[in-house]
């Protein structure tokens, strides 16, 4: 595993801790540039995390008492090249200490009003080149964040905006891997 440094001191705006945590891992991936593999997350709660592991709170800056955020997130070991994402997230099972979990990836979009043009019957790899040479296609970067209560949420980064100012947010971005990430806490 390897760890991140832990999300910001909670926010003047009253953002939830979870809004916070999808965001601080955004800017993080933002930080490594595009062209990236897809990077798994899990959420700690960092006060359980000072109580448990005091060594390696002091070593991430969490032993500041109440200025560190709620969840920390630690990165985990990469996915394996050449897995299907689906098929990896339904191989994990976390912890009881994890309550959450969080995955950056890179993918082609394409806006809703090219949906009416895609052509019937291709196969997945099919379609992946007819959307990578669409003239609308934007590439984006999806972070999305579940926790094991059901609270979920994305935010989605453009690479043509690039901007931390530019990332959008709102809880039905990004569904299915919600979804496919919230299935990896079911018993």
């Amino acid at each position: 595993m390897l760890v991140m440094s832990n999300v910001s001191p909670p926010a003047p705006d009253g953002r939830e801790p979870l809004t916070r945590a999808v965001l601080e891992i955004d800017e993080y991936a933002s930080g490594l540039g595009w062209d990236q593999p897809a990077r798994l997350f899990a959420l700690v709660d960092t006060a359980k995390l000072r109580n448990q592991e005091p060594g390696l709170a002091a070593q991430l800056g969490l032993d500041q008492g109440d200025t560190a955020a709620q969840l920390t997130p630690i990165e985990q070991d990469e996915i394996p090249a050449g897995t299907a994402l689906d098929q990896f997230l339904g191989t994990i099972a976390w912890p009881d200490a994890v309550v959450g979990c969080a995955l950056t990836v890179e993918r082609l979009m394409l806006p809703p009003s090219a949906e009416t043009s895609v052509p019937e019957g291709m196969n997945d790899k099919q379609l992946a080149k007819w959307v990578a040479k669409h003239p609308d296609r934007q590439e984006v970067r999806m972070t999305v964040a579940v926790l094991r209560d059901g609270a979920r949420e994305p935010a989605v980064r453009l690479r043509e905006k690039d901007s931390p100012t530019e990332v959008l947010t709102g809880a039905g971005l990004v569904p299915g891997l919600a979804e496919a990430l919230a299935a990896t806490f079911a018993e």
